[in-house]
């Protein structure tokens, strides 16, 4: 016997609780501070495992439902570019002395190479991104909603 499906609100626990804890942490930052490079390691951790489940969802839904799909894969690299900027960011923040350090070497950062740094994390989602984008789906986007 099938178990019954769970109801709207019990659907996706997990999901719910991760939306809860980005609001939780963005209503609570001090904004007159700037960010420090904990936070935008956190963050690009989190966007880059929302990049890896909405590239799930669009696998799921292209073949029954081909422009939900799109729209899906849309949003993908959406997420990849946002990624990208977080990453660009974290490397800007005050702590590289000059621009040679501002590269992507996780043995230059100020606080040592942790196990899975930024940079290691961003080099492995750009590698399933390529392999399902051109570069031109990659350049900046601008959209108006039509609806």
């Amino acid at each position: 016997m099938i178990p019954p499906r769970p109801s709207a609100p019990d659907a996706h626990p997990y999901l719910r609780a991760a939306t809860a804890g980005v609001r939780h942490h963005a209503r609570a930052l001090d904004h007159a501070a700037p960010p420090d490079r904990g936070h935008l390691d956190t963050f690009h951790a989190h966007l880059t495992e929302l990049h890896r489940f909405i590239d799930q969802l669009a696998e799921a839904a292209r073949p029954p439902h081909p422009a939900a799909g799109r729209h899906l894969a849309t949003a993908h690299t959406r997420l990849w570019q946002a990624a990208t900027e977080i990453h660009a960011a974290f490397h800007l923040l005050p702590g590289q002395a000059d621009t040679e350090t501002s590269a992507c070497h996780p043995e230059r950062l100020p606080e040592g190479p942790p196990v899975l740094t930024i940079c290691q994390r961003h080099l492995a989602a750009g590698h399933s991104i390529r392999r399902k984008t051109t570069p031109t789906d990659l350049r900046p986007h601008t959209t108006a909603c039509v609806r």
